[in-house]
């Protein structure tokens, strides 16, 4: 069976892991990023550059997006909708709002596409080994569609539901995440003030039942082993943002949420915005914060 051609809009550090990884997987990709890349870069990642939106879906069966914000995903969703998409799949893998996927789903229906949302659970080395989580939302035959790309990037494929439930998932996940900084933060604050040592709590904490993946993989920067960014402060206050929007929406309260994006704006304004959201708890350990 022919492999589908794949466009990918969006060459940060998402997108540039998923456009490589999926070349080194034998798809023939083709890149395009509003900033633009350099022909060097292309060959690096193995894929083809093209200098806008329009020739990307002309080069393209599936269209998938990896960009910042809602307001990136709705200005290339409306750039698309004006240029040749009949029979194309566009899957954006965005970390935004349900909301911003449906309201273009009749517009792309119109012009003979299909959509659907795939946001990503894992960072871009995950990607690279084919290990991130995806929550997929749209139709089944889209979804079977998008299958055989989807088991390139993942080992943990979720199909929840319409168009836009994939985001709500994202985020729902996400808030779980944010919590358990929250707490493991307060968790080495109070074990601090107690006299416990920092290596007896994280080795506590790292063995319980209550330690995460999560947890467990960014434990080198909690300790102040590595200054390496797996995703930054910056990233999740972006990401809390989306979740506060959408749960206003829905007329949802989300306390625990506020109190660790407390924690993270505090870590931003002492200078660590662009530093691994584990850093959040080493400041903790050290005393401060």
């Amino acid at each position: 069976m022919t492999k589908e051609r794949i466009g990918v809009i969006g060459l940060g550090r998402m997108g540039a892991a998923m456009a490589e990884r999926l070349a080194r997987q034998g798809f023939d990709v083709t890149g395009w990023t509003r900033s633009g890349i350099s022909l060097e870069r292309a060959s690096d990642l193995g894929i083809s550059a093209v200098d806008d939106i329009a020739a990307l879906a002309d080069a393209s069966d599936v269209i998938i997006l990896a960009l910042l914000d809602d307001a990136a995903v709705h200005a290339t969703l409306e750039a698309l909708i004006g240029s040749s998409i009949s029979g194309k799949l566009i899957v954006d893998t965005s970390t935004v709002s349900p909301q911003t996927s449906r309201a273009h789903e009749a517009a792309l229906k119109d012009k003979g596409a299909a959509m659907l949302d795939a946001p990503i659970s894992g960072g871009p080395e995950m990607l690279l080994s084919g290990t991130v989580g995806l929550y997929i939302g749209g139709a089944e035959a889209d979804f079977r569609r998008f299958s055989p790309v989807a088991e390139t990037l993942s080992n943990r494929i979720h199909h929840v539901g319409r168009l836009g439930d994939g985001a709500a998932a994202k985020l729902v996940n996400n808030m779980m995440l944010m919590g358990l900084w929250q707490v493991m933060r307060e968790a080495i604050k109070l074990g601090g003030a107690a006299g416990l040592s920092r290596e007896k709590m994280i080795d506590i904490l790292s063995g319980s039942p209550a330690a995460s993946p999560a947890m467990r993989s960014r434990l080198s920067v909690v300790l102040g082993e590595t200054e390496a960014v797996g995703f930054p402060v910056s990233g999740v206050l972006k990401d809390m943002g989306v979740v506060f929007d959408f749960a206003g929406h829905l007329g949802v309260e989300t306390p625990a949420i506020r109190a660790s994006q407390a924690s993270f704006k505090q870590a931003a304004e002492l200078g660590f915005a662009e530093a691994d959201l584990g850093t959040v708890v080493r400041l903790a350990l050290e005393g401060r914060t």
